[in-house]
Formats: structure tokens, sequence, C-alpha cells
């Protein structure tokens, strides 16, 4: 299915993220976070690749193509490339092939001290320049930066790659976890400025411990407005507190988007289908 006709209803787009088991050979644990999550019905489930990028772990495209024959639900595979060569790609595209797989989100990958990059792909519009060419039946995604990536200078620099990424055939964006909406709304004014048509998802990642997000935002370069801080300071010793105070974080953020005509919301669940359940509950009628 072609992803952009997702967002040409009148309901917004609800999607969520999972990860595979750390563990090769566990795959059957992601049954238990699927299980949960098929309740809610979300418009499509991506899942991110596998261990390390690794084309040899298949992992992403199993889930992939569980969550597509068996809980009849759209599945996105995300790609990533930097430290891939153009036979492992041409092997991951045979894969999806194979499986079934017509959606890919587009990826550079993070840059690993330990591992030297491969030369054939510098960055993630290489990649999908590439998949265009040798997979063109693949739908493809992309990733989007509301506070700018790392590696750009400018927001202004960033936002024209985001628009090249466009160019280049992603006809789908979902955004990096953002905390703060104006941050958010900044952005979309600076993407159709430069013009970009394609779908916008506003990535929103629920808090559950302190220390988890601020790894985080330290590896994706997000910040944390002073309103999350005080939560995160005050309830950082009470789990339960924590993970109550967050959840209704992030449904204000979701309530806030929607009312603002946000494209759609990409949940990143973390595998925790409780967390992704209450918020759905509380969002599912602003949809």
């Amino acid at each position: 299915m072609e992803i952009k006709k997702l967002f040409d209803g009148e309901k917004t787009v609800f999607s969520m993220e999972i990860f595979p088991p750390k563990k090769p050979g566990t795959i059957d644990s992601i049954y238990s976070t699927l299980d949960g999550l098929s309740g809610i019905k979300p418009s499509f489930i991506s899942c991110t690749y596998g261990a390390g990028g690794n084309p040899a772990d298949t992992s992403t495209v199993d889930i992939c193509r569980i969550i597509k024959e068996k809980y009849d639900i759209l599945s996105i595979a995300h790609l990533t490339c930097v430290n891939n060569t153009k036979e492992d790609i041409d092997l991951a595209i045979e894969l999806f092939k194979q499986s079934g797989i017509e959606n890919v989100l587009a990826l550079r990958g993070d840059i690993n001290d330990k591992v030297e990059p491969k030369d054939d792909f510098k960055h993630a519009s290489d990649l999908i320049l590439y998949l265009r060419e040798k997979a063109p039946w693949l739908e493809i995604s992309a990733a989007c930066y509301p506070e700018t990536h790392p590696n750009s200078e400018t927001a202004a620099e960033d936002i024209r790659y985001m628009k090249y990424k466009e160019e280049c055939g992603a006809k789908h964006f979902m955004s990096q976890l953002f905390f703060d909406n104006s941050d958010f709304y900044r952005f979309r004014e600076r993407a159709e400025i430069v013009g970009i048509k394609s779908p916008i998802e506003a990535g929103i990642m629920p808090v559950t411990s302190k220390a988890g997000i601020l790894r985080m935002v330290s590896m994706c370069g997000a910040s944390i407005p002073q309103k999350l801080a005080r939560l995160l300071n005050k309830y950082e010793y009470n789990e339960e507190a924590l993970k109550d105070a967050c959840i209704n974080y992030s449904i204000d953020q979701i309530s806030d988007l929607i009312a603002s005509g946000a494209d759609g919301i990409h949940l990143y669940s973390m595998n925790k289908p409780d967390v992704a359940i209450r918020i759905y509950q509380a969002v599912k009628n602003l949809l």
C-alpha cells in the first residue's frame, strides 16, 4: 500500500515503532508486544533495523512479515546504509521481496566508532536514490529532525536536505522525538516554506525513566523543556509516579499536535504495549 494514501482521509494517522529482540534467535518474544499493540490497530507499525545494522540479521524483515501476515497491519522496515555495501542492500531488497515487504524507512544509521563505515552510501539520500533505482516497487519513507540533525550546521541546511530526500524519492517523513511542540511547529513552517509536500508525522516518545531519556536525547540532539525536566526531577526515584506523569505529558503533546493539524503521530512505543495502550485510549477519540 502506498503510504501517502493513509493520509488522504480525515483521521489523523496514528502509528508506532518497535524494535527486534536484542538476542538473536528470540524473535518469538516479539509476539507479546505485538499482541498488545494489535488491539490498537495502528495505521502501521515500523520496525527498527537488526542489531548493529547487520544485513545477515533478518529479524526486522521477519517481524515486518509477522505484522503484515498475522496481525493484518501495514509494516515498515527500517533500513540503514552507513555500514552496508551495495551488495548488502541488494540482499536486503531481495529479502523484502521474498517476504512481501513493500514499505521501507531509509536511514543513514548511527556512526559506530568501533566499526569503519562503508563507502557506498554516505547519506540517507544516497540510499533512497539506490532503492528507487533498484526496487521501484518499494514505498520509501525517511526521517526528519524538528530540532535539526546533529550533523547539520543550521536549520536551513537541514531542511534543504530534507527537501532533497523528498526529491530523491521519499514520500513520507517520520520525525525524530521531541518534547516541545513549538519546536515541531517551527520546523513544519520551514518545511512548508521550502515546498515539502510529503506528510510529516510527529515522533513522540513516552518517558519511562530519567536515565533512559537522558541517554536518548544525548544521542539524537533533542532537548528537554523545563516542564518535563521538573517531572523528571520530582519523580526520579518513584517509578510509577514518573510513568504516570510522563504518560500524561505525552498525551498532552499528542492532543495539542492533533488539534494543530499534524499529519500523523508516530509513537516510539519502546516495546511497551501497556504504555502505548494508555496513550491511545486517551487520544483515540481525537484522531
